[in-house]
C-alpha cells in the first residue's frame, strides 16, 4: 500500500439484531465457511473475529462510535453512490467493519482485493445488509448493488471503479474540477481535471472513470502522455506530479480536442 494511506476497511450498514450477539454472530459466520477465530479484547469491548477465506484474512466486529461518526453521510466529507442511508442507519449495534487481516496483503491490493470482496459479499448475505462504506473512498454505496458488482467482478475481471472511487468537485468558478480519492490505494495516484465549459459531472465522471480503471489494472500513469479521448476529436493529456505534504501523487488530467 502506499505510504501514509490508512489501512482500508469496509462499514457494512443493516446487520439484523439477531446477530447482535457474539454467540449467534459467531455461529452464523461460521455457517458461512469463514473459519471465525474470537478475539477478546482486554478492554472488555465487543469481542471480534479473525475470518478467512481462500488465501485471504479479515479482522471483523461491531463498529465502535468512532468509527460510524467518522462515516456519517451526513458529513460533507463523504460521499454516496446514489444511495440514502435511513436516520437511524447506526441504531443497534447494526453496523460491522471488516478489515484485511493480513498486513502483506495490503501492499500489492490487486492480490488481495479478489479474495477480500468475495467475502465481504458473502457477509453482505448474512448481515442482510443495506449499505456498505468503503473507507479509502470515504464512498457509501447500496450494498446489494455493491455484491452484484462484486460479482461482475468475479466474472470479468474489471474492478467496480465506481463502487471503490469517488468522485469529488474541488474549487469553484473558472478553478471548479473534479478529483478522485481512493484510487491510491491500487495505484498509488489520484486523478484531478479541471471541467471544460459546458461539461456536467456526468460527463467527467464518465471519462475519469474510465482512466481510473486503466490505472487499476495496468498502474500509475509513469510520465506525461497523451491519451485518445472517449469522443472522436477528443485528446486527453496526463501529467503525473508528485504528493504534497504526505499525500499521493497526483495525475492532472487535460481535457481538449485535436486542432
Amino acid at each position: 500500500m502506499p505510504p501514509g494511506l490508512p489501512d482500508p476497511f469496509v462499514l457494512i450498514a443493516g446487520a439484523p439484531r439477531g446477530l447482535a450477539s457474539p454467540g449467534a454472530a459467531e455461529a452464523a459466520i461460521r455457517r458461512m465457511g469463514l473459519q471465525p477465530q474470537r478475539i477478546d479484547p482486554a478492554s472488555g469491548d465487543a469481542p471480534r473475529f479473525r475470518l478467512a477465506f481462500g488465501s485471504t484474512t479479515a479482522i471483523a466486529g461491531r463498529a465502535d462510535a468512532a468509527t460510524l461518526a467518522a462515516a456519517d453521510p451526513a458529513d460533507s466529507a463523504n460521499s454516496s453512490l446514489a444511495c440514502a442511508l435511513p436516520a437511524d442507519w447506526r441504531d443497534g449495534d447494526c453496523c460491522w467493519i471488516v478489515r484485511p487481516g493480513d498486513g502483506s496483503a495490503v501492499e500489492a491490493p490487486a492480490a488481495w482485493m479478489r479474495d477480500y470482496f468475495k467475502l465481504v459479499a458473502l457477509l453482505v448475505d448474512l448481515f442482510d445488509a443495506s449499505h456498505i462504506h468503503w473507507s479509502p473512498a470515504r464512498l457509501w454505496s447500496d450494498a446489494p448493488q455493491f455484491r452484484a458488482a462484486i460479482a461482475e467482478m468475479l466474472t470479468s475481471g474489471m474492478p467496480p471503479v465506481l463502487h471503490l472511487v469517488a468522485f469529488r468537485r474541488r474549487g469553484a468558478g473558472s478553478d471548479e474540477r473534479v478529483a478522485t480519492r481512493g484510487l491510491a490505494l491500487f495505484g498509488g495516484q489520484e486523478l484531478e481535471a479541471g471541467i471544460p465549459a459546458g461539461w456536467t459531472m456526468a460527463d467527467m465522471v464518465k471519462r475519469l472513470a474510465r482512466l481510473a480503471l486503466d490505472v487499476m489494472l495496468h498502474g500509475p500513469v509513469a510520465s506525461a502522455q497523451n491519451a485518445r479521448g472517449l469522443e472522436g476529436g477528443e485528446v486527453i493529456r496526463l501529467i503525473p506530479l508528485p504528493g504534497d505534504g504526505g499525500a499521493p501523487a497526483t495525475v492532472r488530467v487535460d481535457f481538449g480536442r485535436h486542432g
